[in-house]
């Protein structure tokens, strides 16, 4: 598996793809009850497996001997000097569950070759144990006790010491002791040298990660109105996919068709809902731009939206409205407009599937210039970089994926923006990352941007919190003699395979 699925193991192992060697033990459910009597019909007997299920399996910690025993194993397999191995590829890391059975409380033993030009020179073995939970910082240890322990490994007259730090800036709240979830963080993480106390704060000096991961739909986020548009979007786009349309109830209190009447008669009714509710807000929209708005807050079916077009193409070909509409317009609508300015209209059948191809256009044409005008303004990027999210060279769907992949690089940008307030310079390079991840990636809600920042930038978020995670390195040797013994401190357990006790503000060393 990935390393980074695993908490203890990814402070060591970074991303990279390990082997985890653990107990594997099956849950048993009891099996339902057949209707019928059938278990009478077979005489009441049979296996006893025939009663329960098998289900899912749940991973277990190894003792310690048994740990050591397959970690010596591993690195005699990779050892180069045994001549089976010189034509075998070197394997992935090992890692190991232990069960703390041991006196130092060991949690996990891994170990991974060292190789040069792809040949393996030796051998990396680690040991992570673990000492429970605290609420007392004075009973954690002290970096002078953690030079003493790494004494016992490497006696070595020079060491190198250096902290890191993670801290939430953005995410999952507790107010009143109830934990609003958000499925969007924002977290730093800090590095540097010339630790001098446990827990200290990280020095201005620090390098400092962003690491940026934004949901869209919170509806905290100033971007939650572009969403929701977005979502209607999406909703008729799955409809031309599969068939089926779960269509959002109306806010409007006059029916669709009512509403387009009204609008093309000059009428614009009391309960309309405004058009400029957004934070993009635009006050250039076009005819069609308005009409997409309009339709979008009330059609509740395919019929409300072929009987609102026939409305509008019906009064463009009698020439009873004369639409202004923006030049670079591209829906077939707006070419149905440009046509009746010459009294020259296409027949157009507003049947099956056109009239929603022709309201997505719609859509799409707006949300593109909502999106443009805020990069374009804020001067976050240019045209140039924009070629690939603005095509209209791709189908449809492939249109609504790239729009809905502009549109999280937008809730990426403007949460940065509102909240940590980042300055013009970090909110370019963060969208310039973006704009060329999406270029290649698919669209994933879960992937982690990273940002380089001045930690002078954020100090008044973090100065006064708590790290969610706390650590501090003693080093000493170099290349394959380096020792490493580290101490890492965290706000919830970085081992899974094994129960703690937990409480407030507790550390798990």
């Amino acid at each position: 598996m990935s390393s980074d699925r695993i908490s203890a193991v990814n402070l060591y192992s970074g991303n990279q793809n390990i082997f985890v060697c653990e107990q594997a033990v099956s849950k048993v459910t009891p099996k339902l009850e057949t209707s019928n009597g059938a278990d009478e019909e077979d005489g009441g007997g049979g296996d006893d497996d025939a009663n329960v299920l098998h289900t899912s399996v749940e991973p277990q910690p190894l003792t310690i001997m048994k740990a050591r025993k397959l970690v010596s194993w591993y690195t005699l397999s990779q050892n180069p000097s045994m001549s089976a191995v010189e034509s075998s590829p070197a394997l992935h890391p090992l890692w190991v569950r232990c069960d703390m059975s041991d006196p130092a409380g060991t949690t996990w033993l891994g170990a991974e070759t060292v190789r040069v030009t792809n040949k393996i020179t030796g051998m990396k073995l680690y040991s992570i144990t673990c000492k429970g939970s605290t609420a007392d910082k004075e009973s954690l240890m002290t970096i002078e006790d953690l030079k003493q322990e790494h004494k016992k490994r490497h006696h070595s007259s020079s060491v190198g010491i250096k902290g890191c730090a993670r801290f939430n800036l953005f995410g999952s709240t507790v107010v009143e002791n109830t934990t609003i979830e958000s499925h969007s963080s924002v977290t730093v993480d800090f590095k540097w040298s010339h630790v001098e106390s446990i827990l200290e704060i990280p020095p201005l000096s620090s390098t400092a990660t962003l690491n940026i991961k934004i949901a869209s739909g919170d509806m905290r986020s100033p971007m939650f109105e572009m969403y929701k548009e977005l979502e209607f979007l999406q909703t008729l786009a799955e409809g031309l996919r599969t068939g089926e349309t779960e269509w959002m109830e109306s806010p409007e209190s006059m029916s669709a068709v009512s509403l387009i009447k009204s609008y093309l008669e000059g009428i614009k009714p009391e309960t309309d809902t405004p058009i400029f509710n957004s934070f993009l807000e635009r006050g250039d929209l076009d005819f069609v731009e308005q009409l997409w708005v309009r339709m979008r807050n009330s059609v509740t079916s395919y019929q409300d939206i072929g009987e609102c077009l026939k409305l509008v193409t019906e009064a463009l070909r009698h020439s009873d409205i004369k639409p202004w509409i923006h030049r670079d317009s591209s829906s077939s609508l707006s070419t149905l407009i440009r046509q009746s300015y010459h009294q020259q209209m296409d027949s157009v059948s507003l049947t099956g599937v056109t009239p929603v191809n022709m309201l997505l256009e719609m859509g799409l044409d707006k949300m593109r210039k909502d999106y443009i005008n805020y990069l374009l303004g804020e001067g976050l990027t240019t045209l140039n970089h924009l070629c690939f999210y603005l095509s209209t060279e791709v189908d449809l769907q492939e249109q609504v994926i790239r729009l809905t992949k502009l549109h999280h690089l937008l809730e990426i940008v403007v949460n940065c923006s509102t909240y940590l307030a980042l300055p013009y310079d970090r909110l370019f390079l963060l969208t310039q990352s973006c704009l060329q991840h999406y270029k290649t990636s698919p669209y994933d809600e879960e992937y982690e941007f990273k940002l380089q920042i001045k930690p002078a930038l954020i100090s008044h978020f973090y100065q006064k919190e708590h790290p969610v995670l706390w650590g501090i390195e003693v080093s000493s040797g170099h290349g394959p003699r380096e020792v490493r013994t580290s101490l890492q401190l965290s706000d919830t357990p970085l081992v899974d395979h094994v129960v703690f006790e937990t409480g407030a503000l507790t550390y798990h060393g």
